[in-house]
C-alpha cells in the first residue's frame, strides 16, 4: 500500500510517482534497432507508435511534492521500418526529451535540482498554506525572469512541458499539454522542432503568419494554453481545440483547416474567426482536460472542478471540488461557438472522452435533415479523487456534502449520455448511464470512426481490485478492455438502467474473463501476473473486413524486475506488445526494448503516410553549447555572474 499523506516530510516510503516504474529515466537514445518475437504485422511498416509521458530532469530531491502529471515530456517510439535483403521488419527504439524552454533552461542551469514549476500536487493538496503556494510559484516568476536576464542560454517564453499527449495534423506530429501551445516533433527521430500557434510553427521555412491561438493583449499568453487533447475531423482533416483561462469569458474555441493541396494555398487562413472565439455561459476558471467533438457539433464540459490561483485570496485551494454544484454540459454547432445550449446533471468528474457522434433525422414534411441529438462516450468519475490519489495525496473530505440520494460509490466507468437537441421543453438529457460496472480508462478507438458512431471502444482497467482500492496506491492497468458500445447501447435502451448511477452490465472483471459467450459485447486481456499496461491505440488492418479488425499496441512492463525496494535496476526493461485486437486474446509480438518505459500518459499511432508526409524543417531545437558571449575579462560582468549564481542556488 502506498502513502498516502498530505505532509511529505511524513511519508515513510518514496514517492510512489518517483519509485519503481513510474521513476524518470535519464538515458535518452536515437533510432536503436530491437529484437522482437512473433509476427509483426506488415500494417506497421513504415509506421511509428510514440508514447508521450513526464520524466522530470531536475530529479534529485526524492522527497519534494510530486505528480503523475508533472515532469518534463520525454517521448518514446518505436518505429517499424523495413530492412534488410528480404525487407523484413526492423522494429526500432527510440527516446527523447521534449525541448521546450523550461527543459532547455534547467539542463543549462546546473543549480537547479528540483522541477522549474511548482507541483500539481502542490497546488491540489488542501494542507498547502497561502504563503507555500506563493512562494512556490514567485520562485517559478523570478527563475523565468532570470532565465531572460544576462548569463542564460535560453529565456523562457512558455512555460509547457509538453508532456501530455500527441495528435498529427496537417503534416505536423505534435506534443501537447495544458500550459501552453502544441510543440511540434519530428518523426521517426523524435527531435523537437518548435511551437505551433494555429498559424505558424517554429523551426518550418517561411514560418510567417498572424498571432494565432493567444491573440492579442495582456491575457494573450494564457489564451494560447491549449487542450492537451486536441481532435482531428478524420474527414475534413479540421483540428479543433479549446482553450481554458482563468478570466471571463474562460474557454476560447479554435479551429485549423489543414493545407489544401489542390488550390496551393492554406486554408488556415479562412478559420481567422474561429481563433479565440469565446465560449459563453462559463461562470468560473475550471480544470478542463478534454471535450467532445461530433461531425456537427462540440461539447464543452463545465465540472465543478475548480482551477483558480483567485482562490488563493479565497483562502480556498487552488485546485477545489465542489460535489454540491452541477456537472454543465455545452452543446454548439461547429462552427457557431455562441449557439451554445447547456445541460445540466449531477456533479461528476470526466477527463476524457470516447467519442461523439450526431443522431440526424429526416423530416417527413419537408424530407430535410436536422440533428436531433448529440451523443458521447466518456469516462465518468463520482469524485475528483485521481487528481489528489496522482499525487500520492489524500482526498479531502468535502466542507459541503451532496445530497443523501445524489451519493455514489467511488467509480470510473464509461458512460453513455444522449443530449436532446429539439426536445420542446427543456435542454435534456436521454439517457445517462455506464455501459459496464467494470473501472474504464485512457479510451480509444479506430481513429476513422472518430466523430460518427464507432461500434468498438478499447481501454484500460484494473481487474484485481475495485477503482476505489486502485486510488488507494499508485495508478496501474493490469487489464485492457474492449467493449461492443453498440449492443450495450441498445440494452440500455431496451430496459433502461437508474440515471446515472445505473449500468447496463453488472459483471466484475473476473466474471467477464470467464464468460463463455462467444459475443460476448465487453472483452478483457488480462496481463500476466506482475505485468502492467499503459494505454493502448487501435491500428486497423488495411484489407479488414469489419472495425475491430486490427492491433492494439502498448507498452507493459514485469515488475518481478524490481528490486527488494521496490526500485528498477538500471538494467530493467519494457516490452512493447501487439496484440490481436478483435480477439482480445492473443499476443502476436513482442518487442524488446532496450531500456524500460515509465508508466506514461498518451500514445498515438503515426501512419507511414504521416511520417513520409510531414512538412519540410528548417532547423530543430537543439541544447546550447559552448560559452555565453560576453567580455568575461570585465569586473562588472564578473560581480553580476556572482549575484546571479547566488540567486539562482538560494531559488535552487
Amino acid at each position: 500500500m502506498t502513502d498516502m499523506t498530505n505532509d511529505p516530510s511524513q511519508r515513510k516510503r518514496p514517492h510512489p510517482y518517483l519509485s519503481g516504474n513510474f521513476a524518470p529515466i535519464q538515458r535518452v537514445q536515437p533510432l536503436i534497432a530491437c529484437p522482437y518475437t512473433g509476427s509483426i504485422p506488415l500494417d506497421l511498416a513504415g509506421g511509428e507508435y510514440v508514447r508521450n509521458g513526464g520524466n522530470p530532469v531536475a530529479n534529485e530531491s526524492l522527497g519534494r511534492d510530486a505528480h503523475w502529471f508533472d515532469g518534463d515530456g520525454m517521448l518514446t517510439g518505436v518505429a517499424f521500418s523495413m530492412k534488410g535483403e528480404k525487407g523484413g521488419f526492423q522494429p526500432e527504439f527510440v527516446n527523447q526529451y521534449i525541448l521546450t524552454d523550461v527543459f532547455i533552461s534547467t539542463v543549462t542551469s546546473p543549480a537547479i535540482t528540483t522541477p522549474l514549476l511548482p507541483s500539481i500536487a502542490t497546488l491540489v493538496n488542501p494542507l498547502s498554506s497561502l504563503l507555500t503556494i506563493t512562494l512556490r510559484i514567485l520562485r517559478t516568476l523570478l527563475l523565468v525572469l532570470l532565465s531572460h536576464l544576462p548569463g542564460s542560454k535560453q529565456g523562457i517564453k512558455k512555460i509547457s512541458v509538453a508532456n501530455t499527449a500527441l495528435v498529427y495534423h496537417d503534416g505536423r506530429a505534435l506534443a501537447t499539454c495544458e500550459s501552453g501551445p502544441p510543440m511540434r516533433i519530428a518523426l521517426p527521430g523524435l527531435e523537437t522542432v518548435g511551437w505551433y500557434n494555429g498559424e505558424k510553427c517554429e523551426g518550418e521555412p517561411r514560418a510567417v503568419g498572424g498571432p494565432g491561438f493567444g491573440g492579442k493583449g495582456p491575457f494573450s499568453f494564457f489564451r494560447e494554453w491549449t487542450t492537451a487533447h486536441p481532435r482531428v475531423d478524420p474527414d475534413s482533416k479540421e483540428l479543433l481545440l479549446f482553450h481554458s483561462t482563468f478570466v471571463p469569458p474562460y474557454v476560447h474555441y479554435s479551429i485549423v483547416r489543414p493545407l489544401d493541396t489542390k488550390a496551393g494555398s492554406d486554408r488556415s487562413s479562412l478559420s481567422g474567426r474561429f481563433h479565440n472565439a469565446a465560449v459563453p455561459g462559463i461562470r468560473s476558471a475550471k480544470m478542463m482536460h478534454d471535450f467532445g467533438v461530433s461531425k456537427s457539433h462540440t461539447v464543452i464540459m463545465d465540472l465543478p472542478l475548480s482551477l483558480d490561483p483567485l482562490n488563493l485570496a479565497k483562502n480556498r485551494p487552488v485546485v477545489a471540488y465542489d460535489p454540491t454544484t452541477r456537472s454543465r454540459f455545452g452543446i454548439f454547432p461547429r462552427y457557431k461557438p455562441e449557439k451554445v445550449r447547456w445541460f445540466e446533471t449531477r456533479a461528476c468528474c470526466i477527463f476524457h472522452t470516447a467519442n461523439s457522434w450526431d443522431t440526424v433525422r429526416v423530416d417527413p414534411t419537408t424530407g430535410k435533415e436536422h440533428n436531433e441529438s448529440v451523443s458521447m462516450l466518456a469516462c465518468r468519475l463520482t469524485s475528483a479523487s485521481l487528481v489528489f490519489s496522482a499525487g500520492a495525496l489524500a482526498a479531502p473530505v468535502p466542507t459541503k456534502a451532496a445530497p443523501s440520494h445524489e451519493m455514489e460509490e467511488e467509480q470510473c466507468r464509461l458512460y453513455y449520455y444522449n443530449f436532446c437537441l429539439d426536445c420542446p421543453d427543456a435542454n435534456e438529457i436521454r439517457h445517462q448511464w455506464a455501459l459496464s460496472a467494470i473501472p474504464f480508462e485512457f479510451p480509444s478507438l479506430r481513429d476513422s470512426c472518430s466523430m460518427s458512431f464507432a461500434k468498438y471502444v478499447y481501454g484500460c482497467s484494473v481487474s484485481d481490485s475495485s477503482f476505489g482500492a486502485a486510488l488507494g496506491r499508485a495508478v496501474k492497468m493490469n487489464a485492457l478492455v474492449k467493449m461492443d458500445v453498440e449492443v450495450l447501447i441498445e440494452r440500455g435502451k431496451l430496459d433502461p438502467p437508474t440515471a446515472i448511477s445505473g449500468c447496463v452490465d453488472k459483471r466484475n472483471v473476473d466474471e467477464i474473463i470467464n464468460s463463455e459467450v462467444a459475443d460476448d459485447p465487453i472483452k478483457v486481456f488480462k496481463m500476466p501476473e506482475g505485468w502492467y499496461a499503459q494505454e493502448c491505440s487501435f491500428i486497423a488492418r488495411h484489407d479488414g473486413i469489419s472495425e475491430d479488425d486490427g492491433w492494439l499496441l502498448s507498452y507493459v512492463f514485469d515488475e518481478s524486475q524490481l528490486q527488494e525496494d521496490g526500485e528498477c535496476p538500471p538494467g530493467a526493461r519494457s516490452e512493447l506488445w501487439i496484440i490481436d485486437a478483435k480477439s482480445m486474446l492473443e499476443v502476436i509480438a513482442k518487442i524488446q526494448l532496450p531500456q524500460r518505459v515509465p508508466y506514461g500518459l498518451h500514445g498515438n499511432w503515426f501512419a507511414k503516410e504521416d511520417v513520409q508526409n510531414q512538412r519540410p524543417i528548417e532547423r530543430l531545437r537543439s541544447l546550447p553549447s559552448g560559452e555565453i558571449a560576453s567580455s568575461k575579462s570585465s569586473l562588472v560582468w564578473q560581480a553580476w555572474m556572482v549575484v546571479r549564481t547566488s540567486v539562482e542556488s538560494a531559488l535552487a
